[in-house]
C-alpha cells in the first residue's frame, strides 16, 4: 500500500468514517489536497474494497480499511508519544518523524514501544491510540467549525497534519484549553474564540477550525 492511500484511511478513521459517513470536503480540508485528487483516491480505495462511498452520503471505512486504519494510527502515534516524551520534541515536529517511522514498525516493535510507553491512550496532539487489537476509547467528532457563537468547549484534540501543527503552535490553543466561540466570519473567514483562563482572544483560520476537536 502506498503512503498516500495510508494517508487516505487514516484520515478517514480521524474524522470519524468509522461512525458516520465523511464528504470529500472534510478530506480535502484534512489533508490539505484539491477536492479532484480526493475523488481519484476514493475510488481507487473504493476498488480496494478498504472503503464505501454512497453518492450524496459520504465515505466510511470498511472492516478491512479500520483493521488497516487503526495499525497505522497505532504505530504513528506511539511514535509521537515517544519523540514527544523521551526525546523532547515539539508537538509541531513529531509528525513527519512518525510518518517514517510507522512504515518501518513490525508489530512486534509496536508492542514492545506501547509497553515501554507504559499504554498511552491518547497522542499528544490528543488523538485516540487503538491497542494491539484494534480497541480505542470513544472521541468526539466535533469540529471547532461547528461550534456556535457563545457556546463554551474543551479542545480535545488536533487533527494528525504537519502544517496545522506548525500553524496552532503559534497560535496559543492547547490540548485540553477550555474556550468559547466568540464570532465566525462569512465567506469562510476566520473563526474567534476566547481562551477562558486568561481572557485571550483567538483567530482561528477557517481550514484550522475543520481539524480541531471539541467537546461539551
Amino acid at each position: 500500500m502506498t503512503p498516500m492511500k495510508e494517508d487516505y484511511l487514516k484520515i478517514i478513521f480521524e474524522l470519524g468514517g468509522v461512525q458516520k459517513k465523511i464528504s470529500n470536503k472534510q478530506i480535502a480540508l484534512g489533508l490539505g489536497v484539491a477536492a479532484g485528487s480526493v475523488t481519484e483516491m476514493i475510488a481507487k480505495l473504493v476498488a480496494e474494497k478498504l472503503v464505501i462511498h454512497e453518492p450524496y452520503a459520504g465515505i466510511s471505512l470498511t472492516k478491512q480499511g479500520l483493521r488497516f486504519a487503526t495499525q497505522l494510527v497505532r504505530k504513528h502515534r506511539l511514535w509521537e508519544s515517544f519523540l514527544v516524551q523521551k526525546l523532547n520534541y515539539g508537538l509541531q515536529d513529531v509528525h513527519p518523524e512518525a510518518e517514517l517511522l510507522e512504515h518501518e514498525t513490525s508489530q512486534r516493535l509496536a508492542n514492545a514501544l506501547d509497553t515501554f510507553l507504559e499504554h498511552p491512550k491518547y497522542c499528544p496532539h490528543g488523538g485516540v491510540i487503538p491497542d494491539s487489537d484494534g480497541k480505542y476509547n470513544d472521541i468526539s467528532h466535533l469540529s471547532l467549525a461547528d461550534v456556535k457563537d457563545d457556546e463554551k468547549v474543551t479542545v480535545e484534540r488536533f487533527i494528525d497534519n504537519h502544517e496545522l501543527l506548525v500553524y496552532l503552535s503559534g497560535t496559543g490553543l492547547h490540548i485540553n484549553d477550555k474556550i468559547k466561540g466568540l464570532h465566525h466570519d462569512p465567506f469562510e473567514g476566520p473563526i474567534q474564540v476566547i481562551r477562558m483562563i486568561d481572557q485571550a482572544k483567538i483567530d482561528i483560520s477557517y481550514k484550522a477550525a475543520h481539524n480541531i476537536f471539541v467537546h461539551y
